[in-house]
């Protein structure tokens, strides 16, 4: 295996190498650096062009690097044109740029691209933006561009983003580690400390603009999240005017319906949203399984007939207010709910020692609400460029409550007997954290902060009976009751600091010291002992051009991981009398060391990545499953510190331009997991147990522009075995198809979208084993969906070019019991500071004559000169770009 990965990066670095345009043989040097002329943020992979005037040929060429910056060497003495290019971008031109005999080093400065973007009468076309950019430390998937997820919520847009994968249950997989963390827009939610599975349902997905995967997370990010941190990025604008904006869509399985307002009128800017999502779906769900003891062997068959159904909505209003042009204050709120309910129809046949025993019957109703606040004030002071100062402060709470109503049900299918389980839980969060950052010179940075999380859960859990459908409720004796209090206690510093060289490397360093407190106490007033602990937790990044855009990283940082709510919670959650789940509050948390090398660059119109990483879990938090001591043939989930945990893997994706028109991505992870901890045997001897296995994972999209305003996407979706510390959870696929059509006056669309269209539904089969039983558990979603979307702005918005920017607390240390998140954090703008601009400044306009350089640089009636900082109006252009979906 290991000689497999060293080959496959030897040969892809040669071919990335090989396949650069070969530069005539010279002395002269031309670099500098590609910006969009409204952001003023880099433009990767931009194409620069060489085109020698004698023969109107292009002679050389290359594409920018990540931060937008390209050098052109070796360029032989004559006289050229320079075209700067990128899709969705009108052509920059340079005309008459002479390299002299003795060499000419040519620094152009920035280079700024206007978005192409051209009147029609009432028709503005406009460029499309790639579905997949590569940064320095991120993944970005541009969820905008996909027809395929409207009206769907996040969980959809999971699916599609590289390197994740996602159960059909909605848990969120980075790497093959369910331990991420997951932020929205920077900041964290307490939406995410219950469960992410069910969070990303509440976000509808024409409100997400793009997801960022993050794996090896500098110093400034907090130390959490052993698989790396996800941020979903919602759309916003920096726009004068106002807007109001409707989004919606129906379909067989699902509906949504969003209204989004905007106003932006000199420093002050206001926003307010609302959006709703409803689903409506049937499941079947068989589970087999046998416990093992000394004295008999109890095998129970169920059958589960589901029908869920769905409400999430999120509200949010925020406002910013620039007070000087060096200072901004901004707040938001945000609003979130969750109305999750299921309701089953069980039956369960026992036998004992293979002699049938009895048929149970039971109708179960579920029900998973929350309600959830969260509100920030935030600070920022700019000094200059790249030096700003910031306080962020945020409290955030949520009421979670998981209940179930069961009625017990006799032979004649008449009710016996009822049970109740009521499940309240609180969580609040208060956090206040400030950050510095100040570069040293032009090639290096520095950032320092603290940070304070204080945190506090409770949680309250009864059972009650009635002998018969009329009788009054009590307290079920038999069943645990009682409440959890939580009090956890963070205190964080952070040091990083940034060099890039002149040899093109990048240097990334840092490390951050972290104190947890804890202190636990349940209703028998006895406290849980937790001891106290501390972390340093270092991290370095390293990467280096090596030639044209082909760019070699390696990684390694240290993480910690604390239990999340889901985990700790010692209710005793019997809605399935056969599959029991509890929480235990006595969890500690865990250490991960990640070691990651990768490669990227681009073969002509194709960009490639592959990297191979490492990642070795000590004091893992895992599932573990037992059987019951009072629920005859039951087994109970519940979650302990098992031991180590060891993934070996690789991950290769591509982004490839077939045609202007037709672009295809996708990609393959590849895993292989080590897993190891303590199982008792059949005599209650606790015993060491492992399981090994290859996860692999893959995704492709294709989406191709038709033209007249009409677009088409399909996409497909495949999961492959996931290995469990007592078993393995087998793969499934998905695939969609979308049609999307855009009004001739460019302010909605209406499309269609088709789920899983050929089959009925989807099918996982879940199966464990260990000393003392086995389980077989299948699951069959009916998810074949069609969807019809509507979405339609209203009002009308001009570019403000004042560049504001926030910052913004950020948690990300809580692990969530499936779906692995939580409270997410780091700073999107973190991660080491900004890369350094090379080149210089500005680029000359008009006659001026470019820094460094020894020819001429004489201004041509037609030359396109970029505008000046503060112009508003971008450079006029004749050429018409490819549409965009």
């Amino acid at each position: 295996m290991k000689m497999f990965f060293v080959f496959s990066m030897a040969l892809l670095c040669n071919q990335m190498a090989y396949c650069q345009a070969v530069p005539a043989k010279g002395t002269g040097k031309i670099s500098g650096m590609v910006l969009d002329s409204i952001s003023r943020e880099p433009i990767s992979f931009g194409t620069v062009s060489l085109i020698s005037v004698a023969t109107s040929k292009p002679t050389d060429g290359g594409v920018c690097d990540v931060d937008g910056t390209f050098e052109l060497t070796k360029v032989a003495a004559g006289t050229y044109n320079i075209v700067v290019s990128f899709i969705g971008y009108s052509n920059f031109e340079i005309a008459n740029i002479v390299i002299a005999e003795r060499g000419t080093d040519l620094q152009l400065g920035t280079v700024l691209l206007a978005s192409a973007t051209k009147q029609l009468g009432e028709v503005t076309v406009v460029g499309q933006r790639a579905l997949i950019e590569e940064r320095v430390d991120r993944t970005i998937y541009n969820a905008e561009q996909d027809v395929t997820t409207r009206g769907s919520d996040a969980t959809e847009v999971m699916r599609r983003v590289p390197m994740l994968s996602v159960d059909l249950d909605g848990n969120v997989a980075l790497r093959g580690s369910t331990n991420v963390r997951v932020l929205i827009n920077n900041k964290p939610s307490t939406i995410m400390a219950a469960s992410v599975a069910d969070a990303l349902k509440m976000i509808p997905a024409d409100q997400i603009k793009s997801v960022e995967v993050i794996t090896s997370p500098s110093a400034r990010y907090d130390a959490e999240g052993s698989g790396g941190i996800i941020n979903i990025v919602l759309k916003k604008n920096n726009l004068e005017g106002m807007t109001l904006n409707v989004n919606s869509g129906a379909g067989n399985r699902s509906s949504n319906l969003g209204l989004n307002g905007s106003y932006r009128k000199g420093k002050f800017g206001a926003t307010l949203g609302g959006h709703g999502h409803t689903f409506y779906n049937n499941a079947l769900n068989t589970i087999d399984q046998t416990t093992l003891r000394v004295d008999k062997t109890v095998r129970s068959e169920q059958t589960i007939e589901a029908f869920d159904r769905g409400i999430f909505g999120r509200y949010n209003m925020g406002f910013d207010y620039d007070l000087t042009p060096t200072q901004s204050l901004s707040s938001g709120i945000r609003f979130g709910t969750r109305n999750f309910l299921r309701e089953q129809e069980q039956q369960t046949d026992l036998f004992t020692n293979d002699v049938f025993d009895i048929t149970n019957f039971r109708n179960v109703n579920s029900r998973d609400l929350s309600n959830t606040v969260d509100a920030n004030l935030d600070y920022l002071r700019t000094f200059k460029e790249q030096q700003e100062w910031s306080i962020s402060t945020q409290y955030s709470r949520s009421g979670l409550t998981n209940n179930f109503d069961a009625d017990i049900l006799d032979a004649n299918q008449n009710i016996a007997s009822l049970q109740r389980n009521i499940n309240g839980n609180n969580n609040q969060e208060l956090t206040l954290q400030t950050d510095y950052q100040t570069p040293i010179g032009k090639n290096q940075m520095i950032e320092f902060g603290g940070k304070g999380i204080m945190r506090w859960v409770r949680s309250d859990y009864e059972y009650q009976v009635a002998s018969s459908q009329n009788a009054p409720f009590v307290l079920d004796l038999s069943r645990p009751s009682g409440w959890l209090d939580y009090n956890q206690n963070v205190g964080a510093a952070y040091a990083a600091y940034t060099l890039t060289t002149k040899g093109d490397y990048t240097i990334k360093a840092g490390s951050r010291y972290e104190y947890t407190g804890i202190s636990a106490t349940t209703n028998t007033d006895a406290a849980i002992v937790i001891p106290s602990y501390s972390n340093l937790v270092p991290s370095i990044n390293i990467s280096k051009k090596i030639k044209g855009t082909t760019t070699l990283k390696a990684a390694y940082n240290r993480r910690i991981q604390r239990p999340g709510l889901q985990q700790l919670n010692p209710n005793f959650n019997t809605a399935n009398t056969q599959n029991i789940t509890v929480g235990n509050p006595t969890l500690r948390p865990e250490l991960t060391d990640n070691f990651e090398l990768s490669i990227n660059g681009s073969i002509k119109k194709t960009y490639l990545t592959l990297a191979i990483f490492t990642r070795l879990t000590n004091n893992a938090i895992s599932q573990v499953r037992v059987p019951s001591d009072t629920l005859q043939g039951a087994v109970v989930t519940t979650y302990q510190n098992i031991g180590q945990q060891q993934g070996y893997g690789a991950n290769l994706f591509g982004n490839a331009y077939i045609t202007p028109k037709w672009t295809v991505n996708g990609g393959v992870d590849v895993l292989y997991a080590y897993l190891e901890g303590q199982v008792l045997d059949i005599n209650g001897v606790s015993k060491t147990f492992s399981n090994t296995g290859f996860n692999v994972n893959g995704r492709l999209m294709s989406q191709y522009i038709l033209g007249r305003g009409w677009g088409i996407q399909a996409n497909t979706f495949m999961r492959g075995a996931q290995v469990q510390l007592q078993g393995r959870q087998n793969g499934f696929y998905m695939y969609s198809i979308g049609l999307k059509k855009d009004f001739n006056n460019k302010k909605g669309s209406i499309g269609f979208t088709a789920d899983n269209f050929l089959t009925e539904g989807t099918t996982q089969r879940t199966e464990l084993s260990s000393p003392t039983f086995t389980q077989v558990n299948v699951n069959q979603p009916y998810n074949r969906g069609f969807k019809l979307t509507f979405n339609y702005t209203f009002g009308k918005m001009g570019f403000d070019q004042s560049a504001r920017k926030t910052k913004s607390v950020k948690n990300d240390d809580i692990k969530d019991g499936e779906g692995g998140g939580g409270n997410g954090g780091g700073d999107m703008n973190g991660g080491g500071g900004t890369q350094p601009q090379r080149g210089g400044g500005q680029m000359p306009a008009g006659g001026a004559k470019p820094s460094g350089s020894s020819g001429t640089y004489p201004p041509k009636p037609g030359d396109k000169t970029p505008p000046k900082p503060g112009d508003k109006t971008p450079p006029k252009t004749d050429k018409k770009p490819d549409g965009g979906l």
